[in-house]
C-alpha cells in the first residue's frame, strides 16, 4: 500500500515534469494575455485611477493636517495627491515642450501646484490637480467613444462576394479582388457585396444603411445597387460598376474619417491662449525677482513678492471656467437625455445658424404605417384590412407589417392566403378559399380590374398627393378599397422645428434619400425652410459644407449610417439615441438619448447658457487675477491676502458653473415632452 501510495504522488510530479514542453507554452500565452488585458484596462483607465488617486491622498491629506498628524506623514499624502493628480500633466507637459518647444496649461498646472505646495499650500495645489485630471479624464473617454466610428463602419462592408466565372461556376472571392466588368451573384437574404448594375433578375433591396429609407426599392436589369444594402428575396446578377475601395460605403468611410481628423478653430485658438498665457505668468514671476534684486533691494522681499505674484496669476481660476461648466453642463444634459461629447460641442452648439434633419427615422418614425383606409361602394374598413392582411399574411416585406399592424390594431379578423407570390414592382398576390386576393401598385390594379370607382381614384390621388404610398386591395376581379402607407411625421416635430426658429436658428433644413414630393409634403408639414430630397450620404454632406460657408455653423440631425459623412461635416452632428445605428450615435458629437425630438430644443439652450457661463468665468477670473497681480507689484499685498483672494475666485467660478446643474428641464421641453419620450 505504501508503494502504491508513493508511486501515485510521484506520478503528478512526473507528469508535469515530463510535460512542461507542452504545458510551459501555455500557462505562459495565459500569463501574458492576463498581462495584456492589464495593460490594455490600465492604458483605458488610468486616468480615472489618477482622479481616484488623487481623491483620496488630498482628503487624507486635508483630514491629517486639520487632526494635526505628524508632519512627515501628512507632506507624503499630499505628495502622493500630487503624484496621481500631476503625474500624467507633467508627462504632457514635458512632451510639449521637449518636442514642440510648446508651454502648455498641464505644465503650467504643475508648476502652480508646486508654487503652492513651495509656499506651503499644499491643499490648493492638490485641489487644482485634482479638478485638471478630472477634466481630462472627461475628455479622453469622449474621444474613446467617437474613434470607434470608424470601427463600426468597416464591420458593415461585406468581406466576400461570389463572382461567376466564364464557364457559369460561381466562386467565393473577397470583396477587394473583385474588378469592374465582374459579374457577381447575389442570392437572397445576402448583402450586395460592391456598388455595380443589375445584368439579370428582379428583386426588392433595402437600401437603408445607404439611403436611410425604411421603404424597400423594387429593382431589375439596369438598375444601380449599392454595396451594404440587403437583397430581400430574388437571386440577382449584378455587374461591379467600383473598385471595392470607391464605393459608396467606402467613400462614407473616408468621409467620417476626414472630418474627424481636422480641429475646430475653437481648438487652435484656446490652445494658442494657452501658450501666450503660460508665457506671461512664467515672463511676470521671473521679473518680479529678478529686478528688484538687481535694483539692490531685498532678495528675500522680492521672491516672497514673486511667489505671491505665481500663486495669484495662476490659472487655478481661468482653468476650472471652461471645464467647470463643461462638466456641470454635461451632467445636466445626461439627466435630460441629452449626451456632449466633449465642451468643445457645447460651445458649437450655442453657436449654431442653421439646423438640418434627416427625414427617416429622424422627423419621421422610420417606419410605415397604414394611415387611411377607403374602401369602395358596398365595402366596410374592417373587410378591406383583412383581405390586405389576408394577401400579405405571410410576407415579410414593411409594407406587408404595416398592414398586419394596422388589421390587428383595428380588430380585423383573416385568415392567411395560400400559394402568395410577389410580382416584382407590382405587389403580391394569393389564394383565398379558391379565390384570388391581391394587393399592390396601379399597376397591379389595372391588371386585375377592369373598370374601378372614379370616387375610389379620387380618394387615391387625393392621397398621393399628400406623399403618401397607395395599396390597391382587391379580391378576385374586384377592388375592395384602397389602403395609404406612409412613414408619419412625428407629433412633436412641427413644435420642435417653430421652438427653434424662436430660440434664434436662422434656417431649418430637411435631407433626405426619398422622392422629392414625399421630401416637400413632410417638409411643409414639419415647418422647415427647405427640403432636399433623392440624396446620396456625399451629397448630403455636400450640402451640410455648402450652409456652413454660405450662413454659418450648422447642426446635422440625424440616425443612421447614411447620415454619418453628414454628422461629420457639420459644425454639430447629433444622433438619435434610441433608434439610431452604432455609426451614427459613435459619428455624432451631440447624442439624444431617447427619440424625444423636443431634446434638440434642450441641448441648444442649455449649450447657450453653458457658453454664457463660461464668457462670465473667464472675464471675472482674468478680471481678479488683472486686479491681484497689479496689487503685489505695486502695494506688495501680502501672500495670505493674495491666496484669499486668488482661491476665492476660483470658488466663485466653480459655483457660479454648478448653477447649470439647476433647473434640469428649465429649458427643456415640459412635462409634455417627458410624457411623449417614455410613450415613444
Amino acid at each position: 500500500m505504501a508503494k502504491t501510495l508513493a508511486g501515485a504522488r510521484s506520478r503528478p510530479a512526473s507528469n508535469a515534469a515530463s510535460g512542461d514542453g507542452a504545458a510551459g507554452p501555455f500557462d505562459r500565452k495565459i500569463r501574458f494575455h492576463f498581462f495584456e488585458q492589464l495593460a490594455a484596462m490600465w492604458s483605458r483607465h488610468r486616468l480615472a485611477a489618477a482622479v481616484a488617486g488623487c481623491t483620496v491622498f488630498l482628503v487624507a491629506g486635508a483630514v491629517g493636517n486639520a487632526r494635526q498628524w505628524p508632519e512627515p506623514l501628512v507632506i507624503g499624502l499630499y505628495v502622493a495627491a500630487y503624484v496621481s493628480g500631476g503625474a500624467f500633466s507633467l508627462q504632457q507637459g514635458l512632451e510639449s515642450l521637449i518636442k514642440e518647444r510648446r508651454i502648455d496649461v498641464d505644465l503650467l498646472m504643475v508648476m502652480a501646484a508646486a508654487a503652492a505646495a513651495g509656499i506651503g499650500e499644499w491643499t490648493e495645489g492638490g485641489i487644482l490637480l485634482f479638478l485638471f485630471s478630472l477634466s481630462n479624464a472627461l475628455q479622453f473617454y469622449a474621444m474613446q467613444r467617437t474613434r470607434r466610428a470608424i470601427t463600426a463602419l468597416m464591420n458593415m462592408r461585406p468581406r466576400h462576394a461570389w463572382r461567376k466565372r466564364p464557364d457559369g461556376m460561381l466562386e467565393r472571392v473577397p470583396v477587394e479582388d473583385l474588378s469592374v466588368g465582374d459579374v457577381v451573384v447575389v442570392r437572397p437574404g445576402e448583402l450586395v457585396p460592391i456598388d455595380g448594375r443589375i445584368v439579370a433578375g428582379t428583386s426588392s433591396l433595402d437600401e437603408s444603411s445607404i439611403t436611410g429609407e425604411s421603404m424597400p426599392k423594387d429593382k431589375g436589369a439596369g438598375d444601380e445597387v449599392f454595396g451594404g444594402t440587403v437583397n430581400q428575396y430574388g437571386a440577382l446578377e449584378v455587374r461591379v460598376a467600383r473598385a471595392a475601395g470607391d464605393t459608396v460605403i467606402a467613400r462614407i468611410i473616408r468621409m467620417v474619417e476626414e472630418a474627424q481628423s481636422e480641429e475646430a478653430p475653437t481648438q487652435q485658438l484656446i490652445a494658442r491662449i494657452e501658450q501666450y498665457y503660460a508665457l506671461a505668468v512664467i515672463g511676470m514671476t521671473l521679473l518680479a525677482a529678478v529686478v528688484p534684486i538687481a535694483l539692490g533691494r531685498d532678495p528675500a522681499g522680492a521672491v516672497y513678492r514673486a511667489i505671491t505674484l505665481m500663486v495669484v496669476a495662476s490659472p487655478c481660476a481661468v482653468a476650472m471656467a471652461v471645464p467647470a461648466s463643461v462638466v456641470a453642463a454635461i451632467a445636466n444634459g445626461a439627466r435630460s437625455g441629452v449626451l456632449f461629447k466633449g465642451g468643445i460641442h457645447i460651445e458649437n452648439m450655442a453657436d449654431v445658424e442653421v439646423v438640418a434633419f434627416d427625414k427617416t427615422g429622424t422627423l419621421t418614425w422610420g417606419r410605415p404605417r397604414v394611415t387611411d383606409i377607403i374602401p369602395a361602394a358596398g365595402r366596410t374598413r374592417e373587410e378591406v384590412l383583412a383581405l390586405a392582411a389576408a394577401a400579405e399574411g405571410r410576407s415579410e416585406h414593411p409594407l406587408a407589417k404595416a398592414v398586419l399592424e394596422a388589421a390587428t390594431g383595428a380588430g380585423a379578423h383573416w385568415t392567411p392566403a395560400d400559394n402568395t407570390q410577389a410580382v416584382p414592382g407590382k405587389g403580391v398576390v394569393a389564394e383565398l378559399g379558391g379565390e384570388s386576393v391581391w394587393v399592390g401598385s396601379r399597376r397591379l390594379l389595372e391588371e386585375r380590374v377592369s373598370e374601378v370607382p372614379g370616387a375610389l381614384m379620387q380618394h387615391a390621388a387625393a392621397l398621393e398627393g399628400e406623399g403618401k404610398t397607395i395599396m390597391f386591395v382587391g379580391r378576385g376581379d374586384e377592388v375592395a378599397g384602397v389602403a395609404a402607407v406612409t412613414d408619419e411625421l412625428r407629433p412633436n416635430a412641427a413644435r420642435m422645428i417653430a421652438r427653434l426658429k424662436r430660440q434664434g436658428i436662422r434656417k431649418v433644413v430637411l435631407l433626405t434619400g426619398d422622392n422629392q414630393r414625399v421630401g416637400e409634403v413632410v417638409g411643409r408639414k414639419a415647418g422647415a425652410d427647405e427640403v432636399y430630397a433623392e440624396l446620396l450620404p456625399g451629397e448630403k454632406a455636400e450640402i451640410i459644407a455648402r450652409l456652413r460657408e454660405e450662413i454659418g455653423p450648422v447642426a446635422m440631425v440625424g440616425d443612421g449610417v447614411n447620415d454619418a459623412p453628414a454628422l461629420a461635416t457639420a459644425t454639430v452632428g447629433v444622433a438619435m439615441g434610441a433608434a439610431g445605428s452604432d455609426v451614427a450615435l459613435e459619428t455624432a458629437d451631440v447624442v439624444l438619448m431617447s427619440n424625444d425630438l423636443e431634446k434638440i430644443n434642450h441641448a441648444v439652450a442649455l449649450s447657450r447658457r453653458a457658453k454664457g457661463i463660461i464668457a462670465q468665468n473667464l472675464v471675472f477670473a482674468l478680471g481678479v487675477i488683472a486686479v491681484l497681480s497689479a496689487l503685489v507689484l505695486t502695494r506688495g499685498i501680502v501672500l495670505a491676502a493674495g491666496v484669499v483672494g486668488h482661491e476665492g475666485s476660483t470658488l466663485l467660478v466653480i459655483f457660479n458653473s454648478l448653477r447649470l446643474l439647476l433647473g434640469q428641464h428649465r429649458s427643456g421641453a415640459g412635462a409634455a415632452t417627458r410624457a411623449a419620450g417614455m410613450s415613444q
